[in-house]
């Protein structure tokens, strides 16, 4: 008895070990302010909601964003740690799931919202990119948003995209999302599968991947294209032969064909809304 005691104790003091630093947080790169475009984006970083690539998809895609003007605000949104995955300690309900990344991406859209009178940042111009898993918490950053704070545009680059097709579900993304119980619960898998969820009124969306992605199957980005497409939203969609996966800003990981899309993007920003 003594022994489950000292478990049970060792178990919820790891629980809550793990949890706390992984709260949510939002750390920002401004540009100075004789060069600020006043366009503000939330990025969100990959790692199948299970961790976040803060080097390649998180600092060096602010700082690539802060040197061409734009402010940029990466958020370490809550995710379910990979000792909650691999140990799976959320059967019993501890640990990080849906909504909470919903929660903290709303948030941090409500306190750049808030923060744009001091920082000179045009509120018709505050979007949200991200990568991967990350990518799909952008999109949702509309298509669920229960708030007043929307983004005026998208950007998931090479993106996790459905919940439900057998073949192309990255899912290890959709359990750290759903968790153990709940990746099995169709309803919740067909909640978040984001090719059902898009709707005329979404933003315009700039969407990137390549085909011989090892990791989240190029198809996600074809039906997200498609799903736009039928509902007539505005967007520009690039699908390059290669780079791979997880080379967000990066001047070295990729290709040279796929580290193209840092240029497109900027031209695609700068002629948005004029």
């Amino acid at each position: 008895m003594r022994r489950l005691r000292i478990i049970l104790l060792l178990f919820l003091g790891l629980h809550v070990f793990v949890c706390s630093a992984k709260t949510q947080r939002l750390t920002a790169f401004l540009p100075d302010s004789a060069h600020n475009t006043g366009i503000a984006v939330i990025v969100c970083p990959g790692g199948s909601y299970c961790w976040h690539d803060m080097e390649y998809e998180g600092r060096q895609v602010a700082e690539w964003l802060r040197a061409n003007g734009i402010n940029a605000f990466v958020l370490k949104y809550r995710v379910a740690n990979i000792s909650a995955y691999c140990v799976g300690y959320r059967v019993i309900g501890l640990g990080n799931k849906y909504p909470n990344m919903l929660i903290d991406v709303e948030e941090a859209l409500q306190k750049v919202y808030e923060l744009s009178d001091s920082l000179h940042i045009d509120t018709t111009r505050i979007g949200v990119m991200g990568f991967s898993a990350g990518g799909h918490l952008t999109m949702m950053s509309y298509t669920h948003n229960r708030t007043a704070y929307k983004p005026a545009f998208l950007c998931p680059i090479y993106p996790v995209v459905t919940f439900t097709h057998k073949k192309y579900t990255h899912q290890r993304s959709r359990r750290g999302a759903l968790g153990v119980w709940g990746q099995w619960n169709r309803t919740m898998r067909d909640s978040l599968s984001l090719e059902r969820h898009i709707t005329p009124d979404c933003p315009p969306v700039f969407l990137v991947n390549c085909v011989d992605d090892p990791v989240v199957k190029y198809q996600n980005s074809e039906m997200l294209d498609s799903a736009l497409t039928a509902n007539h939203v505005p967007h520009r969609y690039i699908q390059y032969r290669t780079g791979g996966h997880g080379f967000g800003a990066s001047d070295t990981k990729g290709t040279e064909e796929c580290r193209q899309w840092k240029k497109e993007f900027l031209q695609w920003i700068s002629n948005l809304n004029q």
